[in-house]
Protein backbone atom coordinates (compact mmCIF):
# COMPACT_ATOMS: atom_id res chain seq x y z
CA UNK A 1 0.00 0.00 0.00
CA UNK A 2 1.47 3.19 -0.96
CA UNK A 3 2.45 5.67 2.20
CA UNK A 4 0.17 8.69 2.90
CA UNK A 5 1.66 12.46 1.71
CA UNK A 6 3.01 14.07 4.51
CA UNK A 7 0.94 16.70 5.96
CA UNK A 8 1.32 20.11 3.65
CA UNK A 9 2.83 17.91 0.39
CA UNK A 10 -0.80 18.21 -1.20
CA UNK A 11 -2.64 15.15 -2.89
CA UNK A 12 -2.80 13.48 -6.43
CA UNK A 13 -5.18 12.09 -7.57
CA UNK A 14 -6.97 10.21 -11.11
CA UNK A 15 -10.27 11.87 -12.23
CA UNK A 16 -11.75 8.98 -15.01
CA UNK A 17 -14.04 11.98 -15.78
CA UNK A 18 -11.44 14.23 -16.89
CA UNK A 19 -8.48 11.41 -17.10
CA UNK A 20 -6.43 13.44 -15.85
CA UNK A 21 -3.91 13.14 -12.72
CA UNK A 22 -5.62 16.33 -10.31
CA UNK A 23 -3.09 17.42 -7.84
CA UNK A 24 -4.21 19.93 -4.90
CA UNK A 25 -2.54 21.85 -1.54
CA UNK A 26 -4.22 24.04 0.75
CA UNK A 27 -1.96 27.12 0.80
CA UNK A 28 -3.84 28.76 3.51
CA UNK A 29 -7.20 30.32 4.95
CA UNK A 30 -8.88 33.33 4.31
CA UNK A 31 -10.26 35.92 6.86
CA UNK A 32 -13.34 33.91 7.02
CA UNK A 33 -11.91 30.57 7.83
CA UNK A 34 -12.21 29.27 4.39
CA UNK A 35 -9.45 27.30 3.00
CA UNK A 36 -7.61 28.28 -0.53
CA UNK A 37 -7.14 25.66 -2.49
CA UNK A 38 -4.79 25.59 -5.04
CA UNK A 39 -5.10 22.28 -8.08
CA UNK A 40 -3.01 21.67 -11.15
CA UNK A 41 -3.32 18.75 -13.56
CA UNK A 42 -1.25 16.56 -15.76
CA UNK A 43 -1.73 13.41 -18.40
CA UNK A 44 0.86 11.49 -16.37
CA UNK A 45 1.44 10.92 -12.56
CA UNK A 46 4.42 12.58 -12.72
CA UNK A 47 3.77 15.76 -14.85
CA UNK A 48 0.82 16.30 -11.82
CA UNK A 49 3.67 15.36 -9.60
CA UNK A 50 5.91 18.25 -11.49
CA UNK A 51 3.01 20.56 -11.31
CA UNK A 52 2.12 20.46 -7.73
CA UNK A 53 5.75 20.98 -6.82
CA UNK A 54 5.76 23.99 -8.79
CA UNK A 55 2.95 25.29 -6.37
CA UNK A 56 4.25 24.32 -3.23
CA UNK A 57 7.31 26.20 -4.41
CA UNK A 58 5.39 29.23 -5.77
CA UNK A 59 3.58 28.73 -2.11
CA UNK A 60 7.05 29.19 -0.28
CA UNK A 61 8.33 32.17 -2.47
CA UNK A 62 4.83 34.11 -1.84
CA UNK A 63 3.73 33.72 -5.27
CA UNK A 64 0.40 31.66 -4.43
CA UNK A 65 -1.39 34.55 -4.61
CA UNK A 66 -1.31 35.30 -8.44
CA UNK A 67 -3.63 33.70 -10.32
CA UNK A 68 -2.20 31.26 -13.10
CA UNK A 69 -3.08 32.81 -15.60
CA UNK A 70 -2.21 36.62 -14.49
CA UNK A 71 -0.54 37.87 -17.40
CA UNK A 72 1.97 41.30 -17.85
CA UNK A 73 -1.25 43.09 -19.70
CA UNK A 74 -3.87 42.68 -17.07
CA UNK A 75 -1.13 43.46 -14.32
CA UNK A 76 -0.72 46.34 -16.58
CA UNK A 77 -4.02 47.58 -16.46
CA UNK A 78 -4.66 46.80 -12.90
CA UNK A 79 -1.30 49.56 -12.77
CA UNK A 80 -2.79 51.99 -15.06
CA UNK A 81 -6.00 51.70 -12.66
CA UNK A 82 -5.31 51.84 -9.32
CA UNK A 83 -0.85 52.85 -9.64
CA UNK A 84 -1.63 56.63 -10.74
CA UNK A 85 -3.70 58.05 -8.54
CA UNK A 86 -2.85 61.59 -7.03
CA UNK A 87 -0.81 61.89 -10.64
CA UNK A 88 -1.59 64.77 -12.99
CA UNK A 89 -4.00 64.04 -15.68
CA UNK A 90 -1.56 64.62 -18.07
CA UNK A 91 1.06 61.90 -16.78
CA UNK A 92 -1.50 59.68 -16.46
CA UNK A 93 -2.26 60.06 -20.51
CA UNK A 94 0.89 59.83 -21.29
CA UNK A 95 1.37 56.47 -19.29
CA UNK A 96 -1.73 54.86 -20.78
CA UNK A 97 -0.78 55.81 -24.18
CA UNK A 98 2.52 54.37 -23.88
CA UNK A 99 1.51 51.09 -21.98
CA UNK A 100 -1.28 50.22 -24.87
CA UNK A 101 0.88 51.17 -27.95
CA UNK A 102 3.93 49.47 -26.65
CA UNK A 103 3.66 47.27 -23.20
CA UNK A 104 0.66 45.11 -24.16
CA UNK A 105 0.87 44.44 -27.53
CA UNK A 106 4.46 43.26 -27.29
CA UNK A 107 4.52 41.34 -23.95
CA UNK A 108 0.47 41.44 -23.03
CA UNK A 109 0.25 38.12 -23.74
CA UNK A 110 3.21 36.56 -21.54
CA UNK A 111 2.47 35.52 -17.73
CA UNK A 112 3.86 37.89 -15.41
CA UNK A 113 5.69 34.90 -13.77
CA UNK A 114 7.14 33.96 -16.57
CA UNK A 115 8.30 36.88 -18.04
CA UNK A 116 11.87 36.74 -18.25
CA UNK A 117 15.06 39.26 -18.48
CA UNK A 118 15.64 37.86 -21.98
CA UNK A 119 12.00 38.97 -23.11
CA UNK A 120 12.59 42.66 -21.59
CA UNK A 121 16.12 42.98 -23.44
CA UNK A 122 14.72 41.52 -26.61
CA UNK A 123 11.88 44.11 -26.47
CA UNK A 124 13.59 47.10 -25.63
CA UNK A 125 16.11 46.20 -28.67
CA UNK A 126 13.21 45.99 -30.75
CA UNK A 127 11.87 49.25 -30.06
CA UNK A 128 15.08 50.75 -29.88
CA UNK A 129 14.97 51.09 -34.00
CA UNK A 130 12.02 53.03 -33.93
CA UNK A 131 11.97 55.01 -30.37
CA UNK A 132 13.78 57.83 -28.89
CA UNK A 133 15.90 56.73 -25.97
CA UNK A 134 14.31 58.79 -23.58
CA UNK A 135 10.93 57.09 -25.01
CA UNK A 136 12.91 54.23 -24.08
CA UNK A 137 13.67 54.87 -20.56
CA UNK A 138 9.82 55.88 -19.55
CA UNK A 139 8.90 52.48 -21.31
CA UNK A 140 11.33 50.84 -18.91
CA UNK A 141 10.55 53.00 -16.16
CA UNK A 142 6.50 51.82 -16.96
CA UNK A 143 7.03 47.94 -16.50
CA UNK A 144 9.50 48.18 -13.89
CA UNK A 145 6.39 49.95 -11.72
CA UNK A 146 4.01 47.38 -13.24
CA UNK A 147 6.07 44.38 -11.76
CA UNK A 148 7.19 45.99 -8.82
CA UNK A 149 3.26 46.38 -7.67
CA UNK A 150 3.10 42.58 -8.40
CA UNK A 151 5.86 42.01 -6.51
CA UNK A 152 3.93 43.65 -3.53
CA UNK A 153 0.61 41.48 -4.10
CA UNK A 154 2.80 38.23 -4.22
CA UNK A 155 1.96 37.85 -7.99
CA UNK A 156 5.91 37.84 -8.79
CA UNK A 157 8.85 36.99 -7.20
CA UNK A 158 11.37 39.37 -8.75
CA UNK A 159 11.54 42.82 -11.02
CA UNK A 160 12.84 41.39 -13.91
CA UNK A 161 12.80 44.62 -15.17
CA UNK A 162 15.87 46.34 -13.19
CA UNK A 163 18.16 43.38 -14.55
CA UNK A 164 17.68 45.62 -18.00
CA UNK A 165 19.86 47.74 -19.16
CA UNK A 166 18.04 50.36 -21.73
CA UNK A 167 19.73 50.52 -25.26
CA UNK A 168 20.23 53.93 -26.88
CA UNK A 169 17.62 54.65 -29.28
CA UNK A 170 16.98 56.57 -32.39
CA UNK A 171 18.44 60.26 -31.49
CA UNK A 172 16.24 62.72 -30.68
CA UNK A 173 15.79 66.89 -31.66
CA UNK A 174 18.84 68.28 -30.07
CA UNK A 175 18.51 71.38 -27.98
CA UNK A 176 20.11 74.27 -29.21
CA UNK A 177 20.72 78.56 -28.45
CA UNK A 178 20.42 81.40 -29.58
CA UNK A 179 23.30 83.72 -30.45
CA UNK A 180 23.28 87.50 -29.16
CA UNK A 181 22.47 88.39 -32.87
CA UNK A 182 19.23 85.90 -33.03
CA UNK A 183 18.10 86.43 -29.55
CA UNK A 184 17.90 90.22 -31.07
CA UNK A 185 16.33 89.65 -33.98
CA UNK A 186 13.47 87.37 -32.19
CA UNK A 187 12.84 90.08 -29.64
CA UNK A 188 12.59 92.83 -32.34
CA UNK A 189 9.89 90.46 -34.10
CA UNK A 190 7.82 89.17 -31.17
CA UNK A 191 7.59 93.12 -30.21
CA UNK A 192 4.02 94.06 -30.35
CA UNK A 193 2.86 90.39 -30.01
CA UNK A 194 0.56 88.71 -27.24
CA UNK A 195 3.53 86.66 -26.33
CA UNK A 196 6.12 89.49 -26.18
CA UNK A 197 6.50 89.77 -22.47
CA UNK A 198 6.49 85.98 -21.77
CA UNK A 199 9.93 86.06 -24.49
CA UNK A 200 11.66 88.45 -23.19
CA UNK A 201 11.23 87.25 -19.65
CA UNK A 202 11.95 83.79 -20.54
CA UNK A 203 15.04 84.97 -22.63
CA UNK A 204 16.64 87.31 -19.82
CA UNK A 205 15.89 85.20 -16.59
CA UNK A 206 16.03 81.41 -17.78
CA UNK A 207 12.85 80.55 -16.28
CA UNK A 208 11.08 77.45 -17.11
CA UNK A 209 7.81 77.48 -19.58
CA UNK A 210 6.34 75.88 -16.37
CA UNK A 211 6.93 78.26 -14.20
CA UNK A 212 6.34 81.10 -16.29
CA UNK A 213 2.81 79.64 -17.44
CA UNK A 214 1.70 79.11 -13.65
CA UNK A 215 3.42 82.99 -12.23
CA UNK A 216 0.89 85.41 -10.55
CA UNK A 217 1.31 89.19 -10.06
CA UNK A 218 1.62 88.96 -6.70
CA UNK A 219 5.08 86.90 -6.84
CA UNK A 220 6.44 90.01 -9.29
CA UNK A 221 7.48 93.38 -8.03
CA UNK A 222 8.07 96.13 -10.83
CA UNK A 223 9.16 98.05 -8.10
CA UNK A 224 11.60 96.72 -5.75
CA UNK A 225 12.70 98.90 -2.86
CA UNK A 226 15.78 100.92 -3.55
CA UNK A 227 15.59 102.99 -0.34
CA UNK A 228 16.49 99.43 1.47
CA UNK A 229 20.24 98.82 2.83
CA UNK A 230 20.82 96.85 0.25
CA UNK A 231 18.38 98.22 -2.25
CA UNK A 232 16.05 95.33 -3.60
CA UNK A 233 15.63 95.60 -7.41
CA UNK A 234 12.22 94.47 -8.97
CA UNK A 235 12.36 91.10 -8.95
CA UNK A 236 9.95 87.77 -9.56
CA UNK A 237 9.69 85.06 -7.36
CA UNK A 238 9.51 81.57 -9.23
CA UNK A 239 7.89 79.13 -6.17
CA UNK A 240 4.97 77.59 -8.47
CA UNK A 241 4.74 75.61 -11.75
CA UNK A 242 1.94 73.61 -13.82
CA UNK A 243 3.01 70.39 -12.43
CA UNK A 244 0.90 68.45 -10.21
CA UNK A 245 0.60 70.04 -7.08
CA UNK A 246 2.04 73.71 -8.13
CA UNK A 247 5.06 72.15 -6.77
CA UNK A 248 8.29 73.54 -8.65
CA UNK A 249 10.81 70.62 -10.56
CA UNK A 250 12.68 70.28 -7.58
CA UNK A 251 13.79 72.09 -4.39
CA UNK A 252 16.27 74.45 -5.52
CA UNK A 253 13.71 75.60 -8.43
CA UNK A 254 12.18 77.80 -5.89
CA UNK A 255 14.03 81.11 -6.37
CA UNK A 256 13.73 84.65 -6.48
CA UNK A 257 15.30 86.66 -9.63
CA UNK A 258 16.20 90.41 -10.17
CA UNK A 259 14.48 91.29 -13.32
CA UNK A 260 16.61 92.73 -16.45
CA UNK A 261 15.42 96.34 -16.64
CA UNK A 262 14.05 95.07 -19.90
CA UNK A 263 11.52 92.48 -18.29
CA UNK A 264 10.33 95.22 -16.09
CA UNK A 265 9.22 97.41 -18.83
CA UNK A 266 7.38 94.56 -21.16
CA UNK A 267 6.00 93.56 -17.79
CA UNK A 268 4.35 96.86 -17.01
CA UNK A 269 2.70 97.21 -20.67
CA UNK A 270 1.48 93.68 -20.61
CA UNK A 271 -0.32 94.62 -17.07
CA UNK A 272 -1.45 97.46 -18.69
CA UNK A 273 -2.70 95.57 -21.87
CA UNK A 274 -4.26 92.94 -19.07
CA UNK A 275 -6.32 95.97 -17.37
CA UNK A 276 -7.80 96.53 -20.85
CA UNK A 277 -8.66 93.01 -21.67
CA UNK A 278 -10.37 92.21 -18.07
CA UNK A 279 -12.34 95.28 -18.50
CA UNK A 280 -13.32 94.76 -22.04
CA UNK A 281 -13.82 91.25 -21.63
CA UNK A 282 -16.44 92.28 -18.56
CA UNK A 283 -18.25 88.77 -17.12
CA UNK A 284 -16.00 86.03 -19.58
CA UNK A 285 -13.05 86.93 -18.17
CA UNK A 286 -11.59 83.71 -16.12
CA UNK A 287 -8.30 84.61 -14.06
CA UNK A 288 -9.33 84.22 -10.34
CA UNK A 289 -5.46 83.81 -9.40
CA UNK A 290 -4.23 86.86 -11.09
CA UNK A 291 -2.00 85.13 -14.21
CA UNK A 292 0.62 86.94 -15.41
CA UNK A 293 0.36 85.02 -18.53
CA UNK A 294 -3.08 84.66 -20.16
CA UNK A 295 -5.54 84.10 -22.95
CA UNK A 296 -7.52 87.42 -23.93
CA UNK A 297 -9.90 86.09 -21.63
CA UNK A 298 -7.72 85.23 -18.34
CA UNK A 299 -7.42 81.38 -19.04
CA UNK A 300 -4.13 79.57 -18.47
CA UNK A 301 -1.56 79.06 -21.03
CA UNK A 302 -0.96 75.16 -22.20
CA UNK A 303 2.24 74.50 -23.77
CA UNK A 304 0.40 74.03 -27.07
CA UNK A 305 -0.46 78.01 -27.14
CA UNK A 306 2.64 78.94 -26.03
CA UNK A 307 4.24 77.00 -28.38
CA UNK A 308 2.08 78.36 -31.58
CA UNK A 309 2.32 82.08 -30.31
CA UNK A 310 5.71 81.95 -29.99
CA UNK A 311 6.20 81.02 -33.57
CA UNK A 312 4.14 82.99 -34.77
CA UNK A 313 5.21 86.13 -32.83
CA UNK A 314 8.66 84.96 -34.36
CA UNK A 315 7.86 84.46 -37.72
CA UNK A 316 9.56 87.81 -39.11
CA UNK A 317 12.88 87.48 -37.22
CA UNK A 318 15.35 87.43 -39.74
CA UNK A 319 17.58 84.25 -40.45
CA UNK A 320 14.88 82.48 -38.03
CA UNK A 321 13.17 79.17 -38.90
CA UNK A 322 10.02 79.69 -36.67
CA UNK A 323 9.44 76.08 -37.01
CA UNK A 324 12.88 75.08 -35.93
CA UNK A 325 12.67 76.95 -32.33
CA UNK A 326 10.93 76.01 -29.02
CA UNK A 327 9.99 77.75 -25.87
CA UNK A 328 12.26 75.55 -23.91
CA UNK A 329 15.39 76.94 -25.97
CA UNK A 330 15.11 80.76 -25.25
CA UNK A 331 16.05 78.71 -21.89
CA UNK A 332 19.00 77.16 -23.44
CA UNK A 333 19.96 80.68 -24.81
CA UNK A 334 19.96 82.30 -21.28
CA UNK A 335 22.36 80.19 -20.28
CA UNK A 336 24.64 79.93 -23.55
CA UNK A 337 24.86 83.87 -22.86
CA UNK A 338 25.62 83.67 -20.01
CA UNK A 339 28.51 81.60 -20.54
CA UNK A 340 29.43 83.49 -23.43
CA UNK A 341 29.82 86.39 -20.97
CA UNK A 342 32.07 84.06 -18.61
CA UNK A 343 29.34 83.60 -16.01
CA UNK A 344 30.69 80.56 -13.63
CA UNK A 345 28.83 77.83 -13.72
CA UNK A 346 27.88 77.23 -10.21
CA UNK A 347 26.10 80.71 -11.03
CA UNK A 348 24.58 79.60 -14.12
CA UNK A 349 23.03 76.52 -12.26
CA UNK A 350 21.87 78.42 -9.65
CA UNK A 351 20.14 81.11 -11.30
CA UNK A 352 18.48 78.18 -13.81
CA UNK A 353 17.55 76.28 -10.51
CA UNK A 354 19.12 72.92 -11.47
CA UNK A 355 20.04 70.37 -8.28
CA UNK A 356 23.43 70.47 -9.33
CA UNK A 357 25.96 71.70 -11.28
CA UNK A 358 26.08 68.59 -13.30
CA UNK A 359 22.68 68.75 -14.73
CA UNK A 360 23.51 72.23 -16.38
CA UNK A 361 26.30 70.27 -17.45
CA UNK A 362 25.02 67.08 -18.60
CA UNK A 363 21.57 68.97 -20.43
CA UNK A 364 23.26 72.17 -21.39
CA UNK A 365 27.11 70.92 -22.26
CA UNK A 366 26.25 72.06 -25.86
CA UNK A 367 25.61 75.67 -24.90
CA UNK A 368 28.59 75.94 -21.87
CA UNK A 369 31.72 77.23 -23.00
CA UNK A 370 34.54 75.47 -20.65
CA UNK A 371 36.64 78.41 -19.62
CA UNK A 372 40.16 76.31 -19.00
CA UNK A 373 41.97 79.00 -20.31
CA UNK A 374 41.88 80.88 -16.74
CA UNK A 375 44.47 78.43 -15.10
CA UNK A 376 46.77 79.31 -17.59
CA UNK A 377 45.91 83.19 -17.97
CA UNK A 378 46.70 83.34 -13.79
CA UNK A 379 50.06 81.11 -14.10
CA UNK A 380 51.03 83.41 -16.36
CA UNK A 381 50.23 86.78 -14.66
CA UNK A 382 51.91 85.28 -11.87
CA UNK A 383 55.49 83.41 -13.36
CA UNK A 384 55.76 85.21 -16.95
CA UNK A 385 56.27 83.39 -19.97
CA UNK A 386 60.23 83.06 -19.25
CA UNK A 387 61.47 84.73 -21.50
CA UNK A 388 63.93 86.69 -19.75
CA UNK A 389 65.86 83.05 -18.03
Amino acid sequence: MPARRSRGDGGLYFDEHRDRWIAVVTVGYTPAGKRIVRKASGTSKTAAQRRLKEILRDYEDGQINAPGDHTVASAVAEWLAHGLTDRDPVTVATCTILATRHIIPDLGARKLRELSAEDVDSWLAGKSSTLSTSTLQRLHSILGRVIKRGMARDHVRRNVAQLCAVPAGQPGRRSKALTFAQAEAILRAAEGSRLYAYIVVSLLTGARTEELRALTWDHVDLDGDPDLSPPIPAHLAVWRSVRAGGDTKTRKSRRTMALPARCVTALRELRDRQDREREKAGDRWQDDVGLVFTTRYGRPLDAASVRRDFRTAIKTAEGIDPAQWTPRELRHSFVSLLSDNKVPLERISMLVGHKSTLVTELVYRQQIRPVLQDGAEVMDSIFGDGAER
